[in-house]
């Protein structure tokens, strides 16, 4: 069994900044970045397969039709996982996610609902994100947006390094200028713009927005996800869960010393987010630094890290 590397897709945006080059080290197209799928099979930006060599330069929604064995029996379609680290050097839109069901209904039969998760990897003093809203009904909801009071309806909240947000489908969010994540979510690329700061794009145009289709899917009144951690707490060289739902398990790793792991026959998606380091897959060893994005396959494998590094690893529920 070999570890599978992966290229990043980067991604630019009205928003976006420098931080994926001077803070990851990527070969970014513009100071204008806001987005790095570091693993993605989504068709909007799939990753390529690095190595091994076999495998390399065949996209992740390739191998994962031609490979099947790599990723376990009865694997849904398509690939239902999508990780990305962002920079937000200006405010994100105001947004919202559909579940499942009602992106199938209106996106398409084979579209995602989009179930996120953050974990701040950086934040400028005073940063803050949106995360809810104060409406108390559908009506309430409307009643904000018909008059335009979006500071009285979305809920801020300031942000730290090392916090940690999961955002189910249907909660009003966006990340606030000055923040760096990894989000892992769904496979999903459907936004729906409640507020976007009234900023035009390259061609002097405001963005479009979807006030129906957020107030149709919006979580209301909203309730903070009880797998949100403000103060969460990791212990060095050991998998830290943080969130576990009907979608995706994600973990906290932080390594200082050299140590085996006992992982399930599940294949798991993982970042280095901070450091270097080395990760050895039965008897094989791989350096590793930040942003490096790699797949532990499945089956039974054996696992060791070492070095001075920070991971989010994560695996699909199906």
């Amino acid at each position: 069994m070999e570890a599978i590397f992966l290229e990043p897709v980067l991604q630019e945006k009205i928003w976006g900044g420098k931080k994926l080059s001077t803070e990851f080290h990527l070969d970014i197209p513009s100071d204008k970045t806001g987005e790095a799928w570091v693993i993605s099979a989504h068709p909007n930006g799939p990753s390529v397969v690095k190595r091994p060599e076999a495998y390399a330069g065949q996209t992740l929604a390739e191998l994962y039709e031609r490979e099947p064995q790599l990723f376990g029996p009865n694997h849904p379609e398509p690939f239902p996982l999508l990780v990305k680290i962002l920079d937000a050097n200006d405010n994100l839109s105001v947004q919202v996610h559909p579940d499942d069901a009602y992106a199938q209904a209106h996106e398409g039969p084979n579209e995602l609902g989009k179930t996120e998760c953050w974990y701040i990897l950086s934040a400028e003093e005073g940063a803050k994100i949106i995360y809810g809203h104060n409406a108390s009904t559908k009506e309430e909801f409307e009643a904000y947006v018909e008059k335009g009071d979006f500071d009285g309806l979305f809920r801020e909240v300031e942000v730290k390094a090392g916090e940690f947000y999961d955002v189910p489908a249907g909660t009003i969010h966006a990340i606030g200028a000055g923040i760096t994540i990894l989000e892992t979510q769904q496979s999903s690329d459907t936004t729906y713009r409640v507020f976007d700061y009234n900023r035009k794009d390259d061609s002097g145009k405001e963005r479009e927005l979807h006030l129906q289709q957020s107030i149709d899917v919006s979580l209301i009144p909203h309730q903070d996800s009880e797998h949100t951690k403000r103060d969460l707490k990791v212990k060095a060289n050991e998998l830290t869960e943080l969130v576990a739902n009907d979608y995706f398990v994600v973990y906290k790793l932080d390594v200082t010393v050299e140590q085996a792991y006992a992982f399930e026959e599940d294949y798991y998606l993982a970042t280095v987010v901070k450091g270097s380091g080395e990760v050895t897959l039965d008897q094989e060893t791989y350096p590793l630094k930040i942003a490096d994005s790699f797949i532990l396959p499945y089956g039974p494998k054996d696992v060791t890290f070492s070095g001075d590094m920070e991971l989010v690893i994560s695996k699909p529920v199906f």
